[in-house]
């Protein structure tokens, strides 16, 4: 009998072995699946007089073939390489917002501001103010139309968002369950092979929304956890994630993690890799700061338009009012802190104070005392000092921010969105054509016996309107000129500087300048120049200020202001495309190289435990003919058995 029961236990063997070969066969396509290979031990020999003699073989386990370290490299970089292409695609969304070329907001800017060359030459032509107002309209529509993308950006983000959550937590519920069949299972002593399997895959997919790290347990279970120590598996037990709030109440921005009734909120920087983690990048610096971008150049645009038409004159002879809607307290987004919540009674306003220096960035206002504290730029992290006791606004990249209301409260903190509605907001403020400013309320005019070559540059209005009385210079020809509104006139004698302004207010007064002119030239004795309002000087018969198109010239003129970030205002929006692009390009160079590795970690642990047709094909080869040669054995040992039956039989 001892050959027929090593036949039969080797038959089995080879059997179990073929099934394995096929079932790795069967699964070569099946996501997760690790290879098995089966474990053949000899069973322990019999003593006889002539040594010990083989019993035959039997099956010890079903191996999986895993690498534990293989696969956990594998699926973080899988969780980087998803953080890195879900913020990569959508930087792809942002960037077709602001396209180039005609159809971007940067060539309506230009034909705007080009649009009053004509109304220069013609300035009462009220087909060429028709043609500037329609650019103006066509402008503020294109801003409002960029904004409005945006938006509609945000919204399938979120929505995004939460249906990857949903995801997270049907994931997590699915561990926890194949957790407590691992723990039943494991009971037996052998590896639920398939059990593992399935927990990994699992795993696998839950790091393609946020990185975790696993701690395997004595019963077989895995706990798992997010941003490097909050718990988000435990055992049989899930936590849930949501979308939650960030400090200042804005929703959405956070990721919040409940277990056990205790509540965690993390940010993008701490959950690591995922898509969660990128969507939520993309949305707290990207979006915004494309939104920043898009609103500080709406700002500038308007604000300076809207400063400039008010230093005009329309055709009824009336000062110019806002093109574009006005940027009020209100049009600044200012949230107090909510978590903690602000303990103080203290308020904060927005004004503008230089519109040249604006940064496209949120501030974060921290106060250590009533009215001492910092306020830090989220674009960049720089920090600036302010006391309120001292200066009340306090001024920072061409911003005001006054303190209002009651003290503050050490700890107190604000959230200030200067650029968060300017771009949705923004219209055309008027619609007739004869109420566009663009005469100079000031005009310069030569005396009409100068005899030296000098002659006018430019004339600015900084006032409206300005002096109604003229002011006349007259230069002695040895490089001097004296002013009538000098207090007594004249009585001074001023250096000329062909080339160098002369302001509308002389040094021993020191108001505000009213206007602003530079004279070229050589004059000579006796010469005048005489600057004035130009409605007086029209009164007195010697010019007509209709047809004074100083200002339409100073609004075409806006296009070389150095306006954002030290680039001119015509190239603003240049500049705009060429910071998204940047981000752009380094998030796709960012996720080229993470699924890079991630393809390279995923091959590396495949070697491992994936199926190789061509290996198994030649295992099933090899059991068959060992299972050939098994059923042999146990057709000899039945003959030997069928002889001595017989000859005991006779």
């Amino acid at each position: 009998m001892g050959i027929l029961n090593v036949g039969t236990q080797a038959l089995q063997a080879n059997q179990l072995a073929l099934q394995t070969a096929g079932n790795n066969i069967a699964n070569v396509n099946t996501a997760g699946y690790s290879r098995q290979s089966v474990v053949m031990q000899a069973n322990p020999g019999q003593f006889s007089g002539g040594g010990y003699i083989g019993k035959g073989v039997s099956v010890q386990t079903i191996q999986r073939n895993f690498s534990a370290f293989l696969t956990r490299q594998s699926t973080v970089a899988g969780a980087t390489q998803a953080a890195d292409t879900a913020r990569a695609d959508k930087l792809k969304q942002l960037e077709t917002i602001f396209p180039g070329g005609a159809n971007g907001l940067g060539a309506s800017i230009n034909d705007m501001l080009n649009a009053f060359a004509d109304v220069a030459s013609a300035p009462t032509d009220l087909t060429a103010r028709t043609v500037a107002l329609t650019r103006i309209d066509e402008t503020a529509s294109r801003m409002r139309s960029a904004s409005q993308q945006i938006d509609d950006l945000q919204t399938s983000l979120t929505q995004e968002l939460t249906d990857k959550t949903i995801a997270v937590n049907n994931l997590t519920k699915s561990i926890a369950t194949v957790n407590q069949e691992i723990a039943r299972a494991s009971g037996t002593g052998q590896s639920p092979n398939d059990l593992l399997d399935k927990r990994d895959q699992l795993i696998r997919d839950l790091n393609q929304y946020v990185q975790t790290t696993s701690v395997a347990a004595d019963d077989g279970t895995v706990s798992l956890f997010i941003g490097g120590s909050q718990m988000l598996v435990m055992g049989g037990d899930a936590a849930t994630v949501s979308l939650g709030k960030d400090a200042y109440g804005q929703i959405n921005t956070k990721l919040t993690v409940t277990l056990n009734s205790q509540t965690t909120t993390m940010d993008e920087n701490t959950l690591g890799g995922g898509e969660i983690s990128g969507l939520l990048r993309f949305q707290n610096t990207d979006l915004a700061e494309g939104r920043n971008l898009l609103g500080r150049l709406t700002m500038a645009v308007t604000e300076s338009m809207n400063a400039q038409h008010k230093l005009g004159i329309d055709l009824n002879g009336n000062p110019g009012t806002n093109l574009f809607t006005p940027v009020t307290a209100a049009s600044f987004k200012v949230l107090p802190g909510t978590a903690p919540a602000n303990t103080g009674t203290s308020t904060l306003t927005m004004g503008i104070s230089d519109a040249s220096q604006f940064a496209a960035s949120d501030y974060e206002v921290n106060f250590s005392s009533p009215t001492v504290g910092t306020i830090t730029r989220r674009s960049d992290g720089v920090v600036s000092n302010f006391n309120f006791a001292a200066t009340n606004p306090v001024v920072i990249d061409g911003l005001t921010i006054t303190q209002g209301g009651g003290a503050a409260a050490a700890g107190d903190h604000f959230l200030i969105k200067p650029y968060a509605t300017s771009a949705s907001t923004v219209s055309r403020q008027f619609s007739t054509p004869s109420t566009l400013a663009v005469a100079s309320p000031v005009a310069g005019q030569m005396g009409a016996a100068n005899r030296g070559s000098l002659e006018q540059v430019s004339l600015t209005a900084r006032s409206n309107p300005p002096s109604v009385t003229p002011v006349k210079l007259t230069f002695n020809g040895a490089g001097g000129y004296t002013r009538s509104d000098e207090v007594p006139p004249n009585t001074t004698t001023f250096a000329f500087t062909p080339g160098v302004a002369i302001e509308g207010t002389t040094p021993a007064t020191t108001p505000l300048s009213q206007w602003s002119v530079v004279l070229q030239g050589t004059p000579q004795a006796g010469d005048t120049y005489t600057v004035g309002n130009s409605k007086v000087l029209t009164a007195a018969g010697t010019m007509n200020y209709k047809i004074n198109a100083g200002n339409a010239s100073a609004m075409m003129n806006l296009r070389d202001l150095t306006m954002v970030d030290g680039a001119s205002l015509s190239d603003g929006y240049a500049g705009l495309i060429s910071q998204i692009g940047i981000r752009t390009q380094s998030a796709n160079y960012a996720a080229d190289v993470s699924s890079s590795i991630a393809t390279q970690l995923d091959n590396d642990r495949a070697s491992v435990s994936g199926v190789n047709l061509d290996e198994e094909a030649a295992k099933l080869l090899q059991y068959q003919q060992a299972y050939q040669a098994s059923a042999k054995m146990i057709q000899i040992a039945q003959g030997i058995f069928d002889t001595l039956i017989q000859g005991l039989g006779r």
